[in-house]
């Protein structure tokens, strides 16, 4: 027979659950405040290309330079930190993000940006790998998906609030205007942080020597890596010039662009809640049957460029299709990390953000060889399916390896 719950236990576990909520916001807070950084650069490119004197193309290396610092910051960030208190590891990763949003906001030249936009990227995949831990232990084993979704769910209600009012912001008050709102929200997040999230120390006997070796030499670490990073350079191709294809493509004012910036938030903030519920199914199958439907959405996006309004739609699945595939890549990366769990949990936003340079630098290279701005959508389509490729191996190999296993 099971004893009753008495009043005090019940009043505990009360606050408990509500303080872990609370956690989670601070996280989630986070991952809002890096959204709103990593995205408002594309639907203010035109106005930072101004304001800096450069072309639009020119200008779309700023995303580059921040998906690049991202790369760079993953491992030796994530290594560093591998041995440190996650509570305090946050604290310092996000405190830094502010920092240098507004070494952005300042910089009185394309060369200046251009590097503050590297050193703003160092910190973003660390941030959400340590979330990441940090929000699955909080959470019930069961439920470790959905709470990794919802870190990420600030980064994708980042694209329904903060990047829009980004793009509003820079269009009416300047291109600075924007950076010098994401570290105030850099500062809100450290506050949260600081106020709500547990002291959580680090994993028992992590050291970054053992971390890299388990890492580094995993195959199927490798295969998830390139099989995210080409998938989503594909997908940023497309994304990146979505300013200049709503206006030059579909023909549009400029004013339309905040809603085409809403409508891929809004497809972010589906898909990623809805992964959090296809993780209890198969985490394995949602991935690949989404990167699947990725290629396909991107070819979609091609045909219904040209056709005003109706592109909207296109853009919201091609987000929600991301979002899904995005969560599925972060908690397989997790699973297949073994004794590397620290670096695991970041090396994703590594791969995203290969994705990112790739994808600007592709898109780039297609548009100055004189094609439309919708031609990205076919070049991305193709990384896609490479990356689809690529995927298939490592299914492969994990089912051999699980056959293996069960004859043992």
């Amino acid at each position: 027979m099971t004893a009753p719950v008495t009043t005090s236990e019940a009043t505990e576990a009360q606050a408990k659950g509500s303080g872990m909520g609370m956690a989670a916001l601070a996280l989630a807070i986070g991952g809002f405040a890096i959204g709103t950084t990593e995205f408002q650069t594309m639907g203010i490119l035109p106005e930072v290309a101004h304001g800096v004197h450069v072309s639009v193309p020119h200008a779309g290396q700023l995303i580059s330079a921040y998906a690049v610092g991202v790369v760079v910051g993953v491992p030796i960030l994530s290594l560093f930190g591998a041995g440190l208190p996650r509570k305090g590891l946050l604290i310092a990763l996000m405190a830094t993000y502010g920092v240098f949003n507004l070494f952005s906001a300042v910089a009185a030249s394309f060369g200046q940006l251009f590097w503050a936009r590297f050193l703003d990227g160092l910190p973003h995949g660390a941030y959400f790998g340590v979330a990441s831990l940090v929000a699955a232990s909080l959470a019930d084993p069961k439920h470790r998906g959905r709470a990794v979704a919802r870190v990420m769910l600030g980064l994708s209600i980042a694209n329904v609030i903060g990047v829009p009012a980004s793009t509003w912001l820079g269009q009416h008050a300047g291109w600075r205007a924007p950076f010098a709102v994401s570290a105030v929200l850099a500062a809100i997040t450290v506050a949260m942080i600081a106020r709500f999230v547990p002291r959580i120390p680090a994993t028992e006997g992590a050291t970054a020597k053992k971390e890299a070796k388990s890492f580094f030499t995993n195959t199927q670490v490798w295969l998830t890596m390139v099989a995210a990073a080409l998938g989503f350079g594909g997908l940023f191709a497309t994304y990146t010039y979505i300013a200049k294809t709503v206006t030059t493509v579909a023909h549009l004012a400029s004013g339309w662009t905040p809603f085409y910036v809403l409508g891929y938030g809004l497809g972010m903030v589906a898909g990623t809640w809805l992964a959090g519920e296809l993780m209890r199914w198969s985490v394995v199958r949602a991935l690949y049957y989404f990167s699947i439907a990725s290629v396909a959405m991107m070819l979609v996006f091609y045909v219904s460029a040209p056709r005003g309004v109706l592109l909207w739609p296109v853009v919201f699945l091609v987000a929600l299709v991301g979002s899904i595939v995005a969560t599925a890549m972060q908690v397989r990366l997790m699973d297949v990390s073994e004794d590397a769990v620290t670096l695991g949990a970041a090396m994703m936003h590594a791969a995203l953000n290969v994705a990112n340079a790739m994808g600007a630098w592709v898109g780039a290279v297609v548009i100055d060889a004189g094609f439309s701005y919708r031609a990205p959508a076919l070049a991305g389509a193709g990384m896609a399916i490479v990356g689809v490729v690529i995927l298939t191996v490592s299914m492969q190999l994990h089912r051999s390896a699980g056959r293996a296993r069960a004859g043992a």
